[in-house]
This record gives structure tokens, C-alpha cells and sequence, in this order.
């Protein structure tokens, strides 16, 4: 690990402190102020608060006045959504690509994840679809986006590599950002959530296979989604 080429001595210091040996999790720990860091690193106060700047939009630090500096345990979303949000920023066809790129994702990790959830985690999926229908059948219709993004992200939460969730995570983020949350086609979002409604019968019974054909059927909705209409439209829905 030590041959390893980080950016700064932050991040190498950031790696091997733990602080109390006696410590047995060393993923979130206290570190020293920036003074007493600045002798130890020999590298200036000025020079070393840059350098903890960027481990913080990284998402490797927490800052707050008078608690100091603290590690936290890693995550792959902070620095994902950093160069993300610049992309889709730059040039929105960007999210094009990246959708893409995590319904490969999924679909790749689909029977791994899948097969690891728990009763309860079917339980919380049954739940989140309930309240999906009682928003799209209820007056007025309310889009079930919140729902939408705890069922996939759930779907993929016991996968032990965070930087599939990381990626999974950002997608939603962006998604949100990019404004597809806001409003769709009533018969779209049905077709969106009979698909789901596939999914979780499919995982609550086992049959994986047809959990997967519906993943993939409804992968290509988003291709196909309508055009976003304004609020003078009558299909217009805002969540």
C-alpha cells in the first residue's frame, strides 16, 4: 500500500493514522488539528488546509467547528458526483452515457444482488411498491420518484463493493438534478411501475429470471420516455 502514488501527504497520512491502538475499527476516527498535523508532515498550515479541502470533497474527511477533523469510513459517491455533476453540467448528453453505463450495471449485478436480500428487504420492497400505486391511483396523482430510487437502490444494497453503490448512487443524484423526477406521461409511469411491481414478485418468490427480463424490458422505457410537457398540458404531473 505504501508504494501507492497519492496526491498529497494528507491522504498518505489519511491512510495509515488510526489514532488509539486500542481501536479495533480505525474506518472513522478523530485526527489532530492542522497545527500540530503541520509539524508532523512538515508541510505548511496554508499548504495542508488545501490538501484537507480536497480529501473533504472527496468525501474522506468531515470538517465542523469545534469537533476538528474526522475520517469517515470510504464511499465511492463523493468523488463520482464531483466529476459527474461537472459532466452533465458541461454537456447534458453526458447523462446519456452514464444512464447506459448503469443499466449494464445493474443488469450485470442483477443475480448476485438479487439472490443476497433478506426477508425484510422484500418485506420494505412490497412496502415501497404500496406506496408507489397509492401515489399514482390517489387524488391528485403524485410521482412515486422517492420510491423509485430506494426500490432499485435497495434492490443492489447488499452488494459489498462500494463502488458499485457509489455509481448506483450517483445516478440517482444526476437524475434528479437533470429533472426526471419532475414529471412523465401517466401511462408511462405505469408501464414504469408494473415492471417493478414484476421485479419484486419475481424476488419475493425466487424466480430471478423473470426478476431479470423485467429489469431489461424496463430499462427501455427510458429511451422511449415522452418528451417533458408543460404545466399548461393536461398530462402534466408534478410530484
Amino acid at each position: 500500500m505504501s508504494q501507492l502514488n497519492l496526491s498529497s501527504e494528507f491522504m498518505q497520512y489519511l491512510v495509515s493514522y488510526c489514532g488509539d491502538p486500542n481501536i479495533d475499527n480505525c474506518d472513522t476516527v478523530q485526527l489532530p488539528p492542522l497545527n500540530q498535523l503541520s509539524k508532523e508532515l512538515g508541510v505548511s498550515v496554508a499548504g495542508l488546509r488545501e490538501q484537507l479541502e480536497v480529501a473533504e470533497a472527496l468525501g474522506l474527511v468531515e470538517v465542523k467547528p469545534r469537533i476538528g477533523i474526522r475520517r469517515l469510513p470510504y464511499s465511492f459517491l463523493p468523488a463520482v458526483r464531483q466529476s459527474l455533476s461537472y459532466a452533465v453540467a458541461f454537456d447534458q448528453s453526458y447523462f446519456s452515457a452514464y444512464s447506459d453505463m448503469r443499466n449494464h450495471i445493474e443488469a450485470a449485478y442483477w443475480a448476485e444482488a438479487s439472490r443476497t436480500l433478506t426477508r425484510s428487504d422484500h418485506e420494505q420492497l412490497a412496502h415501497l411498491m404500496k406506496i408507489a400505486w397509492d401515489k399514482l391511483r390517489g387524488q391528485p396523482i403524485q410521482i412515486p420518484h422517492l420510491e423509485h430510487r430506494q426500490l432499485h437502490l435497495l434492490i443492489y444494497s447488499r452488494l459489498a463493493n462500494p463502488f458499485v453503490q457509489g455509481l448506483l448512487e450517483a445516478y440517482w443524484e444526476i437524475y434528479e438534478a437533470v429533472g426526471l423526477n419532475l414529471f412523465a406521461d401517466y401511462n408511462y409511469l405505469t408501464q414504469v411501475w408494473t415492471y417493478h411491481q414484476e421485479m419484486v414478485d419475481a424476488i419475493s418468490t425466487g424466480d430471478y429470471e423473470s426478476g431479470f427480463k423485467a429489469l431489461v424490458d424496463h430499462k427501455d422505457l427510458l429511451y422511449h420516455r415522452p418528451h417533458l410537457v408543460d404545466e399548461s398540458n393536461p398530462e402534466f404531473i408534478r410530484s
